[in-house]
């Protein structure tokens, strides 16, 4: 987590107000970008704002850990907004995406922030499995569809998985790898194509987690044992089911 970088910013909007849409915003936010972070549920968005000031990896402890100021924390915060409309987010140069991981919801989100986004708006999803060219067939504007794929919790892991299409647009990746190394990430770009799925960290990911659950399964090791081994031997943050029940509720 870093303050701002020298140079304009873009306008970035932000679907979804959980753990890692208020996440993404919160990063996008104190990289010196006004984001507007979109969520219809009143209760989420308060979460979230929560989150991004008091949150275990919230602006706060950032502040008291000494990684930003408290004058960069508050003009974070400043730069911020909650909202419900879906126009309030699409009106923006970046659009990033973090609704539920569901393919129909997903396309329903795509297609109308197609319609409401300025032409030149770049649409970018963090959906960490579905096919990028799925989405980018229910716009006018594939060539300005990505994949953003962020890992949680997104204001400390600096991993950018950008994925491109084979008609994103070389300007689209550019400019949305700027944005990911303003923010202080690192992004990789991959390819997704019509054979291959373009996700390198989840496909990896998975075949981890399915030979976990065989060691389990199989009575060689408790879950508790199998996330303490590939904490101590590889030196991870955490073992691979807390990194499933990371993502899914929050690091806490």
């Amino acid at each position: 987590m870093t303050a701002p970088t020298p140079g304009p910013a873009p306008r970035v909007g932000v679907l979804g107000a959980g753990v890692m849409g208020s996440g993404i915003a919160q990063v996008t936010a104190l990289a010196g970008c006004p984001t507007t972070c979109v969520d219809p549920d009143p209760d989420a968005r308060a979460r979230g704002a929560e989150l991004v000031v008091s949150g275990r990896f919230g602006l706060d402890r950032a502040v008291e850990r000494g990684r930003i100021t408290r004058t960069d924390a508050d003009a974070a915060v400043a730069r911020l907004a909650f909202a419900d409309d879906l126009a309030a987010a699409a009106a923006a140069d970046i659009v990033i995406e973090a609704v539920p991981e569901r393919l129909d919801l997903k396309i329903r989100v795509f297609r109308d922030l197609d319609h409401l986004a300025p032409a030149a708006t770049i649409l970018a999803s963090n959906t960490s499995g579905f096919p990028i060219q799925a989405i980018a067939a229910a716009t006018d504007r594939p060539e300005l569809v990505i994949g953003w794929h962020w890992a949680s919790p997104a204001p400390v892991m600096r991993m950018a998985e950008i994925v491109r299409t084979p008609v994103t647009a070389d300007a689209t990746v550019e400019a949305v790898t700027a944005l990911a190394r303003r923010c202080d990430k690192n992004p990789i770009v991959v390819n997704d194509t019509d054979t291959s799925w373009g996700f390198v960290a989840n496909r990896v990911y998975f075949a981890m987690i399915r030979e976990a659950q065989r060691v389990v399964a199989e009575g060689v090791a408790s879950r508790e044992d199998v996330d303490q081994l590939m904490v101590d031997c590889f030196r991870w943050p955490a073992g691979p089911f807390g990194m499933v029940r990371g993502a899914g509720s929050g690091w806490s």
